[in-house]
């Protein structure tokens, strides 16, 4: 990192250090001193999950603040969102990491300060600077959360060795009941890696490009049903659907911890991650306060919590984070690879390559894979 990130002597705590203090003292600081102050409103735009109590409410108290936020699904429609808003109508904006530069390019978010925030505790060098949240020096999203997708499925009707390739998905014993999340750059990112465009997923020539659309429309005769969040999770529930492809732990996790015989694994061919990052909205009168948000999900606090999010589970990005759920919630580490030494750690996972970041297509449009999308699901 910079000399400017380095730049506290040894005598001095560390950035992480004051960081973490200063996340906890936001928790600390009686909300009583701030009783007599309105309540400030933080309009939030974030995928479900992230302005409920579990996550937001402990900050809420602390800082005499409420979040109202705005739920989406999907990259486009956040985009969408924002375009059809007036400017500053969202303090914090979740952005899946793809669509960062999008966002950027648009002007549709602020700088930030590269010394506010704890990149010296992150657990891998990429998210110290990951792809999309930079233009050059300038840090414009800082990554939260992250998670692996790849094939999901009950385990009663799918092996654990079969799930280990997405060929299960054309499995007969599934025909009708294998589902798939909504959107299209999972299930055609998995449709990619199946095809064994390996790190190449979204960079696809014509020929390729053709490719992964046969692939795909092969699978439409297995095809449930298309779901939103709520549909994928109680279809799933319920056995409606035995496998799903387009999602991860992130739905599978939450119904696995319910006792659901649902799991999801990397298969062979590889998984993608998918990133979760927040920014401060062009024009946010709330900035100060959305950076200490921001700083206190990064907290360790703040990660276990994210890591525990009762919509859905993500990993921790730091090493303060991961080393308190370890301690708080042993079971949920050892479920989710986040112990030192397990062949799953999600972090092992990356660094062998078996990981692919998620991405948008690079020789095609968005429209152009939402226009397959649109088609396949008519087929």
């Amino acid at each position: 990192m910079s000399t400017k990130q380095n730049r506290g002597r040894s005598q001095q705590p560390s950035r992480r250090q004051v960081l973490k203090y200063s996340a906890a003292a936001a928790l600390a600081t009686p909300f009583i001193s701030r009783a007599w102050a309105n309540t400030v409103e933080i309009n939030m735009l974030a995928w479900y999950g992230h302005g409920e109590p579990d996550i937001v409410g402990a900050f809420e108290e602390a800082n005499n603040v409420k979040f109202k936020p705005k739920y989406y699904a999907g990259g486009d429609n956040m985009l969408g969102l924002i375009a059809q808003s007036p400017p500053g109508t969202y303090d914090v904006i979740l952005s899946d990491a793809e669509f960062v530069q999008q966002l950027n390019a648009a002007g549709y978010i602020e700088p930030l300060d590269t010394g506010d925030y704890p990149f010296d505790d992150m657990l891998y060098e990429d998210f110290t600077k990951f792809p999309g949240h930079w233009d050059g020096d300038t840090l414009y999203s800082m990554m939260v959360r992250f998670g692996h997708l790849g094939v999901s499925y009950n385990k009663n009707a799918i092996s654990a060795e079969e799930a280990m390739s997405y060929s299960c998905f054309w499995k007969p014993e599934v025909q009708g009941k294998v589902g798939h999340f909504d959107w299209h750059l999972p299930s055609l990112g998995m449709m990619s890696l199946y095809n064994g465009n390996g790190a190449g997923l979204w960079d696809l020539d014509d020929a390729a490009w053709e490719k992964v659309q046969e692939t795909t429309l092969s699978l439409r005769p297995q095809v449930g049903g298309f779901f939103d969040y709520g549909g994928t999770f109680n279809s799933l529930k319920n056995g409606e659907m035995l496998a799903m492809c387009g999602i991860g732990d992130w739905i599978t996790g939450v119904l696995e911890k319910d006792g659901a015989p649902v799991a999801s694994v990397v298969p062979k061919e590889g998984g993608i991650q998918w990133t979760e990052s927040y920014c401060i909205g062009k024009g946010s009168e709330k900035a100060d306060i959305v950076k200490k948000f921001i700083q206190y999900m990064l907290s360790p606090e703040g990660q276990v919590k994210s890591a525990q999010m009762a919509a859905y589970p993500g990993f921790c990005i730091t090493k303060g984070g991961r080393k308190l759920l370890n301690e708080v919630d042993p079971k949920e580490a050892n479920r989710t690879g986040q112990v030192d030494g397990m062949p799953n750690d999600p972090i092992t996972l990356v660094k062998e390559g078996r990981i692919h970041y998620r991405n948008i297509p690079v020789q095609q449009s968005l429209e152009d894979w939402n226009d397959f999308w649109s088609e396949y699901k008519n087929a």
